[in-house]
């Protein structure tokens, strides 16, 4: 899907920024993240029972391991101001199953394409096409761009179907009378806007209408209007050495069976295409796992985001009620044999006292840390306790304070050394009371977590 551009007011201020804030390679890989501009689609990025999903999205999280940093998601609701995000430094890369065009060259660049498709029009099929010859009610539906004239066609402004029905009605001579549909309003819910009888037609990438297909019969989107056009991903004009080197990476990788297999997934395997759809997607549906009921009341008892709470879920158990890890640990939170009882938690407790042992315990950790000033700060140090225990985190509190770096600071401060725990050095130090530990284990753990519920709040505001 095409997305918005800029004025020419838009343009001054962008190059402004750009010249004094463009980040690129190197400060991508300092921060230990990139950062992705998605909209919520099938195809670009969606969630489904916790688990991040998307073609665009595996191919960045493939490109994102390779050059050693973590994916983290922006989903924006309203693509119209997509590329003012990118350029303001919200964002590193969009993700929207973006055309490359003239236009938009002139405000980003673009990486080496990895789709193309042409543009089609969705139309409903007459109500009793079922009962009806094929060659009788297709006479009935629109075949040829011709019969385009004087017809009404809903897509957003901001996208490149709005500039080929623009260049159509140049070529056919006659108008076509082109109605808005608002930046926020995907492709999927554009096609649910005809098959349901609210709009007549709309215009849709044909990759886009392949996984949707099966799941409207009653539409048909044989009519391609364009030729085929490149989708790729946006960079800033900033940024040439993330583009240089996604593009290095992804001539090799494209001719990877992975590559191959991703595309064949998301197009041709249902169980992967119908996920999308389910009431588990962030795209069609509202919920993130089956205990979401649960989650909310429980978190809502004691204060706490749910979507936080889902998200360290996620992250112990992958929502797997019955789950024992090698170290013992078990159920949804994950509890240590000699920590779950103190909680009320049994490995064969219900879902419920499972959930609210779990937030307890994490009240518990928080209301550990009084002298942490910020709250989020804070809350990092409470899960890194519920992770790792309050000593381990004291002894990389203590280096951190050894070594220069602000010990009531989670982020780039004590972290670092909960990771160095695994090294002899620091372990070894005589500041350090409890020892080893897989600091990395914990050090990924806060940040997925953290990163995660960020994806969650953006996904599913309140």
């Amino acid at each position: 899907m095409s997305c918005q551009n800029t004025s020419n007011k838009d343009k001054q201020v962008v190059v402004t920024i750009i010249e004094e804030e463009g980040r690129d390679l190197s400060e991508i890989l300092k921060s230990n993240k990139l950062v992705v501009i998605a909209e919520n689609s099938a195809l670009s990025y969606f969630i489904y029972k916790g688990q991040k999903m998307g073609l665009e999205y595996e191919i960045l999280n493939a490109f994102a391991k390779e050059i050693g940093v973590k994916l983290e998601v922006k989903v924006i609701d309203n693509l119209e101001d997509i590329i003012t995000h990118l350029n303001n430094g919200d964002g590193d890369i969009i993700a929207c199953n973006y055309t490359i065009t003239k236009s938009r060259r002139r405000l980003i660049d673009f990486t080496t394409p990895h789709l193309s498709t042409s543009q089609v029009l969705v139309q409903r099929k007459p109500s009793d096409w079922r009962e009806r010859k094929y060659k009788d009610w297709k006479s009935e539906l629109i075949q040829v761009p011709e019969q385009l004239s004087r017809k009404t066609i809903h897509v957003w402004k901001g996208s490149s179907y709005y500039d080929r029905l623009l260049n159509l009605q140049e070529e056919l001579g006659d108008t076509i009378f082109i109605k808005n549909l608002e930046g926020n309003i995907i492709p999927e819910k554009a096609i649910e806007l005809v098959d349901k009888g609210f709009i007549d037609y709309t215009v849709i990438d044909k990759n886009i209408a392949r996984i949707n297909q099966r799941h409207h019969p009653d539409i048909d989107t044989d009519l391609e209007l364009s030729i085929k056009q490149r989708i790729a991903f946006g960079v800033r004009k900033s940024s040439p050495l993330l583009r240089k080197q996604f593009d290095a990476w992804f001539e090799e990788y494209k001719k990877t069976t992975t590559f191959k297999y991703i595309k064949h997934k998301y197009f041709n395997i249902s169980v992967y295409a119908n996920r999308s759809r389910s009431q588990f997607s962030s795209i069609s549906g509202t919920k993130i796992s089956p205990y979401d009921n649960i989650i909310k009341k429980v978190s809502k008892k004691y204060n706490w985001d749910w979507r936080l709470v889902t998200a360290l879920i996620y992250q112990e158990s992958r929502f797997q009620l019955n789950l024992e890890s090698f170290a013992g640990a078990y159920g949804l939170m994950q509890f240590m044999p000699y920590v779950g009882p103190s909680y009320g938690v049994y490995p064969d407790s219900p879902v419920d006292i499972q959930i609210e042992g779990g937030v307890r315990k994490l009240v518990h950790d928080y209301a550990a840390w009084p002298n942490i000033p910020d709250s989020i700060q804070r809350l990092k140090f409470a899960m890194a306790s519920y992770n790792a225990g309050k000593g381990h985190i004291l002894d990389a509190q203590r280096l951190a304070e050894k070594y220069g770096k602000n010990p009531l600071i989670w982020d780039d401060n004590v972290e670092i050394y909960v990771r160095e725990l695994s090294d002899p050095k620091y372990y070894r130090d005589e500041v350090v009371r409890n020892g080893y530990m897989r600091g990395s284990e914990t050090y990924n753990y806060i940040r997925d977590i953290y990163a995660r519920y960020q994806e969650y709040k953006s996904t599913y505001p309140e």
